[in-house]
């Protein structure tokens, strides 16, 4: 799995003209899943998401997590993480998980963040969605289950 991690000020998704998901202070996470992808590497990220130490404490340094923030994710499923464009211009998916395999590890992944007790928020799987966020610093990391970066 790869996550892009933004910590905002604000986010909300928009399918078809409808809100479907927003949030205030926290993170947006957009999720890609990978056809290697299991349940553990789910688990992993939402660990690692939920553990992130990137809000400020009283000194101004990043050593605060979402826990401790008090803050919510807006996670958003986005197979476009795994486009590969080292060949050519245009993106191959072949690494991209199927819907079949994406969606239920997607669903693990806040189901999990959601256990530790964060107000979670989503897009909806598998349709145009429309992101809006404003970035607070800003301040965006990548996790990659793989631990690739």
């Amino acid at each position: 799995m790869r996550a892009v991690i933004q910590r905002v000020t604000r986010g909300r998704v928009t399918v078809a003209g409808e809100v479907v998901g927003e949030i205030g202070k926290g993170y947006v996470v957009l999720l890609g899943v990978s056809k290697e992808d299991t349940p553990e590497a789910a688990d992993y990220m939402a660990d690692k998401v939920a553990g992130l130490r990137v809000f400020e404490d009283e000194q101004g340094k990043m050593n605060r997590s979402i826990l401790d923030a008090g803050g919510a994710v807006l996670a958003i499923s986005q197979f476009t993480l795994y486009g590969d464009v080292r060949r050519g211009r245009r993106p191959g998916f072949d690494q991209a998980g199927r819907p079949e395999v994406a969606e239920p590890l997607y669903e693990r992944f806040v189901e999990k963040l959601k256990g530790y007790g964060l107000t979670v928020e989503t897009g909806r799987f598998q349709t145009h969605m429309e992101v809006e966020l404003v970035n607070d610093g800003p301040v965006t990391i990548l996790v990659d289950s793989d631990r690739n970066f």
